[in-house]
């Protein structure tokens, strides 16, 4: 992955190809060298112009803002930037030592700002850059997939750990016979309708919860209980004895829950 930055006043740029490629990059990490790359040329100019960074990351401002301001005392540790992050910091102390203003300003993407598009041509140009930084191993294990014919490599993150319950599941459930690994193993059965339907936070709560304890026979609804010969029909008995005058609220309160669900039963 490479970083770069553009000047506007004196129409140039720079660039670098950022090491650590084995363990995983990020966009946020390219930002952040980018950002450094920069501070470093400033640095190197030797003036007392004020330096204003304008960034499309979304997630580079607010890792930079724990080290602004007195009384705060973050720590690098958790950091997955945190080569390159000591570096700005370092140069930023230094720019307030000297009394130098710095200003970072976040800007849409994607919307073909001229600055952003030069910046990304650099950043291009520094894939096949011969200047590697910030390239020290961090001894992190390293953790690799293949999916889709593509193979991935990454240290231990969110992603990761998703991918490792996702691959203990499947083998559980190998394992498994009951009627809930029989339902999650059984092929063509709408899943991915019914991932929409419980993720849609317009349905009622309840209506999202009855479903998902209805697929996993957690908590038995009342057709189930009459396939099982414990009732005779197939009615609410609390809403029947308890809420009668509240029956016709709840229907319409539950009718588009029920007409999604009706919608992924008979497909």
């Amino acid at each position: 992955m490479g970083a770069g930055y553009f000047r506007l006043k004196e129409n140039r740029g720079g660039c670098c190809l950022l090491g650590r490629g084995e363990e995983g990059n990020s966009s946020n990490r390219a930002e952040l060298g980018a950002a450094c790359l920069a501070l470093i040329d400033a640095k190197r100019k030797q003036d007392r112009k004020p330096v204003i960074l304008l960034s499309d990351s979304a997630c580079f401002l607010p890792s930079s803002q724990k080290w602004i301001g007195e009384g705060k005392s973050p720590s690098m540790w958790e950091n997955p930037d945190a080569d390159i992050m000591r570096d700005i910091v370092q140069l930023l102390r230094e720019r307030i030592e000297q009394g130098l203003l710095t200003v970072f300003i976040k800007i849409k993407a994607h919307r073909k700002d001229p600055l952003n598009e030069l910046a990304d041509r650099w950043a291009d140009e520094g894939r096949q850059s011969e200047h590697i930084r910030w390239s020290l191993p961090t001894n992190r294990p390293i953790f690799s997939w293949t999916e889709n014919g593509i193979t991935h490599r990454s240290p231990m993150n969110p992603t990761v750990k998703k991918r490792i319950d996702s691959q203990v599941s499947r083998q559980q459930l190998r394992t498994q016979t009951g009627s809930t690994a029989k339902n999650l193993t059984r092929k063509d059965n709408s899943r991915d309708l019914l991932c929409k339907f419980h993720k849609d936070r317009s349905v009622w709560i309840r209506a999202r919860r009855r479903v998902l304890q209805c697929l996993s026979y957690q908590f038995p609804c009342a057709l189930q209980l009459k396939q099982w010969g414990i009732l005779n029909d197939v009615k609410c008995r609390l809403c029947e004895k308890y809420y009668m005058e509240r029956k016709l609220e709840n229907l319409q309160t539950l009718s588009k829950a029920w007409d999604t669900y009706n919608a992924i039963a008979q497909s």
